[in-house]
């Protein structure tokens, strides 16, 4: 009988896998500074690293930590009552900015993340972009589909439209779709990042135009 030999445990990082996301955050009112500043205080960076710049903030962490960040940033701006936006970058894998060494699947296994709803409503537009380097197995559109029909079955109002698709319900639960169909590829993929644009409080009559 031959020796067996363990199958090697994948035990990177985050920050060694690359796991991060980008956040900037704009607030409709004059008071912008002290709204941003206070919902950056009172919410929980535990576990993160973070580094703001000019133009967005750059978080470092595992995907609860970052969904639980980003979801209490952007919630705590919205009960200003200001028209608030907020553009989130969510990048898992590599190649990228990060090398790494890939794990036996190409991508990393993570769970899917829970969110405490916030109650504020929010709409956003959201695409998904699988980046796979093996252009003889890259399905791109396999793991878009695949994440869309998720969310069609997550309560939101979810439509299509040009170049994205459309998120509408609980900030925590648009997030949390967001974040599912950007863990769920990566599990297979070397390197998937997703984007949204959200928008609270719009003052446009016709939600299409938040």
């Amino acid at each position: 009988m031959g020796t067996i030999i363990p199958t090697p445990i994948f035990t990177a990082t985050p920050a060694e896998f690359g796991i991060g996301a980008r956040l900037t955050l704009a607030v409709m009112r004059d008071d912008y500074a002290a709204v941003i500043l206070g919902a950056l205080k009172a919410a929980d960076s535990t576990g993160l690293t973070t580094q703001t710049g000019v133009v967005s903030t750059y978080l470092s962490g595992a995907e609860p930590d970052l969904l639980r960040y980003v979801s209490q940033v952007v919630a705590g701006a919205s009960r200003s009552g200001a028209h608030v936006t907020a553009t989130v970058q969510f990048s898992r894998g590599c190649p990228g900015e990060v090398t790494c060494a890939l794990p036996p699947t190409g991508g990393l296994f993570a769970e899917v993340v829970d969110l405490a709803p916030t109650g504020v409503h929010a709409v956003a537009e959201w695409a998904l972009y699988p980046l796979e380097d093996d252009a003889g197995s890259a399905d791109h559109m396999r793991d878009i589909y695949a994440a869309i029909d998720s969310a069609k079955t997550s309560g939101l109002a979810v439509h299509s439209e040009h170049f994205v698709t459309r998120l509408e319900g609980d900030l925590a639960l648009v997030l949390q779709v967001i974040a599912a169909g950007w863990i769920v590829a990566g599990r297979t993929v070397q390197h998937v990042a997703t984007h949204a644009t959200i928008s609270i409080n719009s003052p446009s009559v016709n939600s299409n135009a938040s």
